[in-house]
């Protein structure tokens, strides 16, 4: 088992990109067209192998052939798929990318999580410095919060609220209106809440009262495309909290990866990797 992993979902993702959006009735011309699997978890987990030389994607795939084509394809990409396939059609997105590279999704289907009965190795989380989760049910949560360290988006909220197990950090877009979260909605509280503000850095609080923000990271070339930079954002953080960095220096390495992430199409062609060097240099308190 890697020393990483995530608990989350999948979609399968078809992208186009136009000049702008179209306005009611308009017919537009897409400039390119791909496809490729997406959603919050599957990002995540690229990203996490990218920064950890491996990571392990608990999850499951519509039992047709998106969702076995989306495992093999993560699988290429280096991520260790630990899933089960269920007889219902795979979560599909559909992404408009405008000519500012600002994404806008329509969602097709249910997000499917993983779930804690599912014949899937849990105990081996246990043997984790990270998680992050991003999709599943209650047994899930409860076996990835055996991770030294367990980050959670706000997308989960109702397994969060009805698990009550206490997360490292929660992570999520302050301008986002379906990742907000209420002081005092999660019992335990959060040790630490993260938001994020796109170029404008973010903030965070913990649960002592103390709060701090963060900058934004330069972008390494020009911007592409915003589909999945959260994402890849989460994921660093994970990473460097389960390195046992101090949080500026965790948040500062997320913000670099939610940058370089920004200027490659799609979600996995920029993302940042670390060399077995690189990584051999972030301290671990472990």
């Amino acid at each position: 088992m890697a020393g990483y992993a995530v608990v989350g979902h999948v979609e399968w993702a078809e992208f186009v990109r136009v000049a702008a959006l179209p306005r009611a009735g308009e017919i537009v011309h897409a400039q390119e067209a791909w496809e490729e699997p997406g959603g919050g978890g599957a990002v995540a987990a690229a990203q996490l192998a990218k920064l950890a030389g491996g990571a392990a994607f608990f999850t499951a795939f519509g039992d047709e052939a998106r969702g076995r084509r989306a495992a093999a394809e993560l699988s290429a990409m280096g991520v260790d798929v630990r899933a089960v396939f269920r007889p219902e059609a795979q979560r599909r997105v559909f992404v408009h990318v405008d000519g500012a590279g600002e994404r806008t999704i329509t969602v097709i289907g249910a997000r499917m999580g993983p779930r804690g009965s599912d014949p899937l190795p849990w105990p081996a989380l246990a043997g984790c410095d990270g998680v992050y989760f991003t999709a599943g049910d209650v047994e899930a949560l409860r076996a990835a919060r055996a991770a030294r360290v367990l980050v959670a988006t706000p997308r989960a909220l109702d397994t969060l609220r009805a698990a009550r197990v206490r997360l490292d950090a929660l992570v999520g877009s302050a301008r986002d209106p379906g990742e907000r979260v209420r002081p005092g909605e999660l019992d335990p509280p959060p040790d630490i809440v993260v938001r994020t503000e796109g170029a404008d850095g973010g903030h965070f609080s913990r649960a002592d009262g103390t709060t701090g923000g963060f900058r934004a990271a330069p972008l390494p070339g020009p911007l592409v495309d915003t589909y999945g930079a959260g994402d890849a954002f989460a994921a660093a953080l994970t990473f460097g909290l389960g390195r046992g960095l101090p949080l500026d220096d965790a948040l500062a390495l997320a913000a670099r990866c939610g940058a370089a992430s920004l200027t490659g199409r799609g979600p996995y062609t920029a993302q940042l990797r670390l060399d077995a060097a690189s990584q051999a240099s972030i301290g671990s308190s472990r």
